[in-house]
Parts: structure tokens; sequence; C-alpha cells
């Protein structure tokens, strides 16, 4: 059966998941049982030159230290990291782009793809969600 984001019964391990022929790929439901966080950025990268909007290239360098993978889109880019955001919220831009910050409550697909030297850990998004709300 497939991943619900709101029912733990669904969920599985990285291997269980991984073997599994169900659904559409490997994802991140994330809950109220941990602090892990996604940023998910949009349309931000131009898939002809692999260049980042300078919009979007500010986030994940004042992020510091945690992983960013490419979405599954391959114009987008999720930063995952730590911090108490128990609802998300949608922070949009004066030039139309948008930052969704995703706390419990969601199903995050993810590709592996890790975009340019970002480590494999998870590092403290409190400064850089503080610094989007503001």
């Amino acid at each position: 059966m497939p991943a619900s984001s709101t029912d733990p019964r669904t969920w599985s391990t990285h291997k269980g998941a991984a073997a599994s022929t169900v659904g559409a790929g490997l994802g991140f439901a994330l809950s109220d049982v941990d602090d892990i966080v996604c940023l998910d950025l949009d349309h931000c990268i131009n898939t002809l030159t692999g260049r980042v909007a300078p919009w979007a290239a500010a986030i994940p360098r004042d992020a510091g230290a945690t992983y960013v993978e490419l979405s599954p889109s391959g114009d987008g880019l999720h930063i995952w990291g730590r911090t108490d955001v128990r609802h998300g919220r949608c922070i949009r831009r004066p030039d139309g782009t948008a930052v969704e910050i995703y706390g419990t409550g969601r199903y995050i697909a993810m590709t592996g793809r890790r975009h340019g030297n970002a480590p494999s850990l998870l590092g403290d998004l409190s400064a850089i969600i503080s610094r989007l709300s503001g």
C-alpha cells in the first residue's frame, strides 16, 4: 500500500521502501515525532544551463551545511534540515517566486540527487527559516 503523510502505519524503513514496487518512488513523511523539515524551492533551476536563480542560490548558501537535493521535476531544490516547524507555510516573494516550508503532515518525494557539494547531514535551519519568514 502507498504511504500516507499522516498515517505512520504506512511508513517504512529506507531499506523497505527502496525494495517496494508500490508507489512512485522514495519519499519522506514529515511528522511531529521529529524535527526534520524541508524547504521546497520550485522552478529555480534553468534546466538548459543548470544555473540556480540568484534568489534561490542564496537560500542553501545561507542555510549552511545541510543536505540539498534536486527535486523530482529537475528544476527545483529541496533543502533538508532540522528545526521546529509545526505548521507549513508558503512565503511568496515580490517577484512571484515562493519558498514552501514543511514540517509536519507532508510527504516529500526524494531523488537522492545531491545538489553541488551539499553534505549528507541535516543542519539546523532555524536561522534561515526565521530570516525567510521575517
